[in-house]
């Protein structure tokens, strides 16, 4: 398994969930010294994402691209998926492909969490989830062609109403055939949302492709009360190799929630 850890180009979403906030080189950089494998990058749009640069802190680093996301399509930019105004769901769908070619550019999946949005009044759950396999089947089929898989996260309760649990986003893909759809399983939306995190993650099997490594508190993980040994030997189990990224609050700092983070995957490493 390989570490990552994010950094946030959005202004609209500071004080979220992301460690690092002040730039694309400070990020790569402090990634690098900590001894991290890849950075996981939130820009405010594929015009944020300078390809060019990148590939030079890339080299200057020797570090990755883990994913893009496209959070800020909500953040900012207020586009969601399932909205009842099909001019927004154009927009979105829009918006989602462009992080998908400027993810791919990268060598990195792109992902889909807040920008999935939720059933809104006035409109049929069953419409809402149309919606979102016509958005997933597009957004896969240009991640396909890139080289690249679509990453979908469920989210808990309080940020979505479309899927909460693995297994019920899981089933969701697989009753509509979306094979090119990864998971991203994120522990703290999964403390709120499953009984067992353990057994959630083992049945994903092969339709897990991402990990966001975040304590219960949102916090970096060391900092909460999951077990991540537990979780790490689960993974090992099913045979995951990609990464765990470090999607938490800068807390106390930034500098430190980097420093625990990387502290305790150094700790899981060691685990036999």
């Amino acid at each position: 398994m390989k570490s990552a850890i994010t950094v946030s180009l959005v202004p609209e979403s500071r004080g979220g969930p992301f460690v690092f906030w002040d730039g694309l080189e400070a990020a790569f950089e402090r990634a690098a010294a900590l001894g991290f494998d890849a950075v996981e990058i939130f820009p405010s749009g594929p015009e944020a994402v300078e390809g060019a640069r990148i590939e030079g802190l890339r080299r200057r680093t020797g570090l990755a691209v883990a994913a893009i996301g496209t959070g800020a399509g909500w953040v900012k930019h207020k586009l969601h998926l399932c909205s009842p105004e099909s001019a927004v769901r154009g927009r979105a769908r829009r918006f989602v492909a462009e992080m998908i070619e400027v993810a791919a550019s990268q060598g990195a999946p792109a992902i889909l969490g807040s920008m999935q949005g939720r059933v809104e009044a006035g409109v049929e759950r069953a419409q809402a989830l149309d919606w979102l396999e016509e958005a997933l089947r597009e957004a896969s089929e240009l991640a396909r062609q890139a080289g690249q898989t679509f990453l979908y996260e469920p989210l808990n309760r309080y940020e979505t109403n479309l899927f909460n649990r693995q297994q019920e986003a899981a089933h969701f893909l697989e009753e509509r055939g979306l094979s090119g759809v990864g998971i991203l399983a994120d522990w703290f939306h999964m403390n709120l949302e499953e009984a067992n995190l353990g057994e959630a993650l083992e049945a994903l099997g092969p339709r897990l492709g991402h990990v966001h490594f975040a304590d219960s508190n949102r916090r970096a993980v060391g900092f909460g009360h999951t077990d991540a040994g537990a979780l790490w030997r689960v993974l090992r189990r099913m045979g995951y190799a990609g990464y765990l990224s470090a999607e938490v609050v800068a807390w106390p700092s930034s500098e430190e929630a980097a420093e625990r983070t990387m502290q305790t995957f150094r700790a899981l490493q060691a685990i036999e």
